[in-house]
């Protein structure tokens, strides 16, 4: 009788111990992912910020550069689409693109010294730079949560519990192709 017992204590016991890091396991793979989504929402947060911006901007240069007309209109077509984005890889391609026409838009500014001068624009420019310094800081900081998380979910054993609860991988927020080269810029 008195081994039975001890086996069943035994038994209860490692099914005491598997709940408890089962439970703390799961615990930390619900703050990793909500801590990617939190980062991921800073990355949106920050391009809506400089999408709000861009308009401002827009019409700033529109006074002195009026004829420059396919740079604005490109500007706004990537605008609209940077905000119907909705995955990373959506956004990264959308925030490329925008990128893209916001450089040849300064290729124009180069051209008007007056607008180069007008507060408004320095004062607006300003803002996108800062915003922009934002963007890549919130672009660092998803892709360390989203490093820190899909290692979390390829350990073992949290990769056990991770397969069980449906905790999937999450993707890097990844320039598109050649983004490493400037525009190219034709008038």
């Amino acid at each position: 009788m008195k081994r039975s017992t001890i086996g069943l204590l035994i038994v209860a016991a490692l099914i005491v111990i598997l709940l408890i890091s089962g439970i703390g396991t799961y615990n930390r793979l619900v703050s990793a992912e909500t801590n990617v989504e939190n980062k991921f929402a800073a990355i949106e947060t920050n391009l809506q910020r400089r999408a709000d911006l861009i308009p401002n901007l827009v019409e700033t240069v529109k006074g002195y550069a009026a004829h420059e007309q396919e740079v604005l209109t490109a500007i706004s077509d990537a605008r609209a689409r940077l905000g119907q984005a909705r995955t990373p890889e959506e956004m990264a391609e959308a925030d490329a693109a925008l990128n893209s026409a916001l450089s040849r838009l300064l290729v124009i500014v180069e051209n008007y010294p007056n607008l180069k001068a007008d507060t408004q624009f320095t004062r607006l420019m300003d803002e996108l730079a800062g915003t922009e310094n934002r963007i890549a800081v919130a672009r660092q900081d998803y892709n360390n949560a989203v490093s820190e998380y899909n290692l979390l979910i390829r350990r073992f054993p949290s990769s056990i519990y991770a397969g069980m609860f449906g905790f999937e991988r999450k993707e890097l927020f990844e320039a598109r192709e050649g983004a490493e080269n400037a525009p190219e810029v034709k008038f």
